[in-house]
């Protein structure tokens, strides 16, 4: 797993945009997290400029694009640094794949506890105790 929720605010709305935010994140997900990329879903979703505020000021005024990047994880599974190391290379990417991306874009990495979520029908901690 993961999931990847993502809000983008651009003027550059295109299939293939959007095909290349869901890989590269996938790519992180599983360069930065350890994840398994087959298991990983991103969930693109895009916002008016016009209609995403930072500083009270529309962020279509500034000619920038802005993301919420938010992974959600199994409890324990990263360190700190491999969560610092992911936040640090999404933004990054988002910068190449969308251009001038205002400082104020969020990327949360969210610690889900193994009991709590699953997929296939078995949650993350039968999965673990099955393997054990």
């Amino acid at each position: 797993m993961p999931y990847l929720r993502v809000r983008l605010a651009t003027a550059s709305h295109t299939p293939a945009t959007t095909a290349r935010v869901a890989q590269a994140l996938t790519q992180l997900a599983v360069t930065k997290l350890g994840k398994n990329a087959a298991a990983a879903a991103v969930d693109i979703q895009y916002r008016d400029p016009t209609s995403w505020f930072i500083g009270g000021q529309p962020l279509a005024a500034g000619h920038q694009s802005s993301f919420f990047v938010e992974v959600k994880v199994t409890a324990g599974t990263n360190t700190r640094d491999d969560k610092a190391a992911f936040v640090q290379a999404v933004f990054a990417a988002m910068q190449r794949l969308l251009g001038p991306v205002a400082a104020t874009s969020y990327v949360v990495v969210t610690d889900v506890p193994g009991s709590d979520w699953g997929y296939g029908g078995k949650t993350q901690s039968f999965r673990y105790e099955a393997a054990q």
